[in-house]
């Protein structure tokens, strides 16, 4: 049967396998987990590091792209307020 690890069990060991203090094998028999496996883990911590800063990156314009729209909507909510009084004005009840 295959083990199935956690996504904090596998970031806890990619740590460690980032760290390189301890041999691939020392760690393979501590953890009780493949060296291919945590080969491969290493591999995808190390590709998916950059990602976590392009993502607060991207989350920042994200961000400020979100307030300028909140901004328009806001805008166009006003003027339409003041023609919706005038034309209540205007038109005959």
């Amino acid at each position: 049967m295959k083990k199935v690890y956690t996504s904090a069990f596998k970031a806890q060991v990619a740590l460690e396998l980032l760290k390189e203090e301890k041999t691939l094998a020392q760690l393979s028999s501590e953890y009780e987990v493949g060296t291919t496996v945590l080969c491969a883990w290493r591999a995808i911590a190390r590709k998916g590091l950059a990602s976590l800063y392009e993502r607060r990156d991207n989350l920042a314009d994200q961000q400020a792209a979100h307030e300028k729209q909140l901004e328009d909507l806001y805008a166009e909510i006003g003027r339409l307020t003041t023609q919706l009084n005038w034309l209540k004005k205007k038109l005959p009840a």
